[in-house]
């Protein structure tokens, strides 16, 4: 056995030159045994020349492929026991990494930092991520502070065992987060202030939104699909015996109005129940 385990840094930056520039200084300051490695995503600026002038490891993408591929080029890239992911837009500070490395060791599996309300870069993405925040929690029955936070702690080898799940966008840490819940992990959070980006911002407010949207749903089919779907279920069952009883009553009959939405509410309820089934044989090699 290993008598210390080793760390791992991985940064995604896509045109992040100014963010890298303020930061990676400051990371080899606080982590000066660690390997650093940053992942550029088919940049156009003077990404690479500044990760080159700090010494640090680079992995090239020869086009940008996305957030979560960078990611997962850099999990597989890195030889650390331990893997830290911070954003290249230098919003994270590195102080803030032994503290994550201190919660781990407690004996959690993954540690989050999450922000707080003031860290948040708009009134549209603090009240989405509060939206996503409950709903995760509802789904695991514990509660998750940030879903969609970049920064964070997780030991490799539970790591590598999702990441044929992660997506290449920006619904990585939702994902991972999900997956570690559902596996058993223990996952933490601990607080943490964001700064201001460097650089401008790779999150389109329409074309991500829409994307965020359906990660509600991806939160609910990743966890226990049947808490998405047997609510919607009895909706329908509910609403159908509504009907049934104001036509009953009005007009004496069954309408096909009241026959669809209960025929709606089996299909939905068969739909969880085969999710659920999927969902366990994804997980089956972990329990």
């Amino acid at each position: 056995m290993k008598s210390k385990l080793t760390l791992s840094i991985v940064i995604p930056a896509k045109n992040e030159s100014i963010g890298l520039g303020r930061m990676l200084p400051r990371l080899i300051e606080v982590c000066p045994d660690a390997e650093i490695i940053v992942v550029n995503d088919g940049s156009t600026d003077a990404t690479v020349e500044v990760a080159e002038s700090y010494g640090v490891s680079i992995c090239n993408h020869p086009y940008s492929k996305g957030n979560g591929s960078a990611i997962k080029t850099g999990a597989r890239a890195a030889t650390g026991d331990i893997l830290v992911f911070m954003d290249g837009d230098g919003q994270h500070d590195p102080a803030d990494i032994p503290r994550l490395l201190e919660k781990l060791s407690s004996g959690f599996d993954m540690v989050v930092g999450a922000r707080n309300d003031a860290s948040q870069a708009s009134i549209s993405r603090f009240a989405g991520n509060k939206i996503y925040n409950q709903l995760a929690s509802f789904m695991v029955g514990h509660k998750i502070e940030d879903l969609t936070s970049g920064f964070r702690a997780v030991r490799r080898k539970h790591f590598l065992e999702f990441l044929y799940l992660l997506p290449n966008g920006f619904s990585y840490p939702t994902t991972i987060t999900m997956s570690f819940f559902r596996a058993g992990y223990g996952v933490a959070y601990i607080p943490i202030v964001a700064g201001k980006r460097g650089g401008s911002s790779h999150i389109s407010l329409l074309r991500d939104g829409i994307k965020f949207l359906l990660i509600i749903f991806k939160v609910g089919t990743l966890y226990s699909p049947l808490k998405i779907f047997f609510p919607v279920s009895l909706g329908f069952f509910v609403v159908g015996m509504a009907y049934y009883g104001y036509t009953y009553i009005a007009d004496g009959r069954f309408t096909n109005m009241s026959a669809l939405l209960f025929i709606s509410a089996m299909l939905v309820f068969m739909m969880g129940l085969v999710s659920e089934q999927i969902t366990a044989l994804m997980y089956k090699s972990l329990d």
